[in-house]
């Protein structure tokens, strides 16, 4: 409920403060003095468009501020989507600039319009004659049914589970919708795999074949040369092996006369023994060494095969290769996964929908055993407002598929007059009865669904005598489980007032100012008085007004 409401530099106010507790709050006044420039105040607070011609003083900025109480309302989700501190008292403030520039703040966190319009929905309902925009919804109407239906904890759990039913068929049809664009791309990769799964591929292979396909390609000149090199070491008749036996010879017949010359022998006699190890190693290579054109046009080819793929994929080994093919199976199990994903999804909406499908059966059997009640307690409310011949139809049609509210479509439809046709509410012209409609219809359900601080400006316009005082029976009514707030030019229901606001104006030297005071049993009975007959109001009035008062 609002608590309070602080207004500065607005239209015609320079600074006001009102206290709304709860229960019914009237607010009366002459015409222009200033009721509607509440309503603008309170506009700002609910989001509505802000305006810099609207300030008092045009130097200044505009500041309104209301003060809630919240823990009722259930909202602290709402605060933690949108990242503001939740308090169960809660402060909307809005600013506006001399410049044109309109700010918003929940808690003292700066929001957008959207955000705030959002929140102030859920605290405050504004009732204005002409402006039944809440009834039009079929969504509100099905809303109230279900209300009186008590469908509140049903509903609850049916849309815990839808919620994830729809969660899963989107997430089903879009991995098909993927799937099918995907096909070409997972034959694609099918083929890139496949191939390079056939090329049996070897890490380093590259430099190991480029290194045979060298030796290869010169083997008769490497073998040539060996052979030529092997025979000058040891074959020949001058081999330097056999040189080197005769010159170790020819020392070792001096080398006990001399250290040195036996220290020169002994090395003599060592690269004797090293040259004789390469000459078995040169020996061997050679016999080793094999001039094969077969195997060379193998190499040949593998290393043609590497290197195609390698420019194929753009990457510079066969490691990167491999580690592609790898990539390669990834995605393709990922695609293969998905169909597999597709089945447990589809198995769980299948369960899901069998589910919801039962629940939404006993909502509608629910909702539809409410209807005639409904209607009969709202045409019995509306004749006490002087709409004797009016009639309201509600109509539950059950649709195909299931949606967030079961598989019903409900919709109202009313005429006003005896003979009329039966109308959508959204084609329904007169503003007057449509209000008394939106009156009953809430008061029917205040009871049984948790509206937010209810607000009615002139919703009385056009009655008098007892049809008003049966509105004003009702708005009392209404305010004992909520808080109501009415602006009202009728004394039927300003008599029916736990608080009594009036608004005046005030005319100052240089300007005129919108004042409001809260009245006394002696201001209540003057005002309504003044209601019912002139200002000053006569002897009469003022004991008409004592009675409707109940003094």
């Amino acid at each position: 409920m609002i608590k309070k409401l602080l207004i500065q530099n607005y239209a015609l106010i320079e600074a006001l403060e009102l206290e709304f507790p709860s229960g019914l709050t009237i607010i009366t006044g002459e015409t222009g003095a200033g009721k509607s420039i509440l309503l603008g105040a309170l506009g700002l607070i609910m989001g509505n468009r802000a305006d810099s011609r609207s300030l008092f003083d045009e130097n200044k900025k505009c500041v309104v501020e209301a003060y809630f109480s919240i823990e009722k309302y259930g909202l602290a989700s709402f605060f933690e989507n949108n990242e503001i501190d939740y308090e169960d008292d809660l402060i909307i403030r809005r600013e506006l600039t001399p410049a044109g520039k309109s700010r918003s703040f929940i808690n003292d966190t700066p929001v957008n319009l959207k955000t705030l319009q959002d929140l102030s929905a859920e605290l405050i309902d504004l009732h204005q004659q002409f402006d039944t925009s809440d009834i039009h919804d079929q969504n509100f109407q099905l809303k109230m049914v279900d209300a009186l239906a008590d469908n509140a904890h049903l509903l609850t759990k049916y849309r815990k589970e839808f919620r994830e039913y729809a969660a899963l068929k989107k997430q089903r049809d879009e991995i098909i919708s993927m799937s099918q664009a995907s096909q070409r791309e997972i034959e694609f990769l099918n083929f890139q795999w496949d191939e390079l799964d056939k090329a049996n591929l070897q890490l380093g292979e590259e430099d190991s074949l480029e290194e045979e396909l060298t030796r290869l390609t010169h083997a008769e000149d490497i073998k040539r040369i060996l052979g030529a090199t092997f025979s000058q070491l040891e074959e020949s008749e001058t081999s330097i092996l056999t040189q080197l036996s005769d010159i170790a010879q020819s020392l070792s017949q001096v080398r006990r006369f001399d250290d040195v010359v036996g220290r020169l022998y002994e090395r003599l006699v060592t690269s004797q023994i090293e040259l004789r190890e390469l000459s078995r190693d040169i020996e061997n290579r050679y016999d080793a060494i094999e001039y094969d054109p077969d195997r060379l046009k193998t190499v040949q080819e593998r290393l043609d095969m590497l290197n195609r793929l390698l420019n194929k994929h753009q990457v510079a080994n066969v490691g990167e290769l491999i580690k592609f093919r790898a990539q390669l199976a990834s995605r393709l199990e990922s695609f293969a996964n998905r169909n597999m994903d597709i089945a447990a999804i589809e198995a769980r909406i299948s369960h899901l929908q069998n589910q919801l499908e039962q629940v939404a059966g006993v909502l509608n059997e629910r909702r539809i055993a409410v209807i005639p009640s409904f209607e009969d307690k709202i045409h019995q409310r509306l004749s006490l407002l002087a709409l004797e011949n009016a009639r309201l139809e509600v109509h539950c049609q059950s649709v195909e598929d299931l949606g967030p509210n079961g598989k019903d479509s409900v919709f109202f439809l009313f005429a006003a007059n005896r003979g009329s046709r039966m109308l959508p509410i959204k084609d329904v012209a007169s503003g007057g009865e449509l209000s008394r409609l939106a009156l009953v219809i809430k008061s029917l359900v205040a009871s049984a669904i948790p509206l937010p601080t209810l607000i009615f400006d002139e919703i009385d316009a056009g009655i008098s005598g007892d049809v008003a005082l049966k509105m004003g029976n009702i708005l009392r009514t209404l305010s004992n489980e909520h808080q109501v707030i009415t602006i009202t030019h009728s004394p039927q229901v300003a008599a029916k007032a736990d608080t009594h606001y009036f608004v005046y104006k005030e005319e100052m030297p240089e300007r005129t100012l919108t004042c409001v005071k809260s009245l006394d049993k002696e201001g209540r009975i003057f005002s309504i008085a003044a209601m019912l007959s002139q200002n000053p109001p006569s002897a009469f009035a003022i004991e008409n007004a004592k009675e409707l008062l109940g003094l």
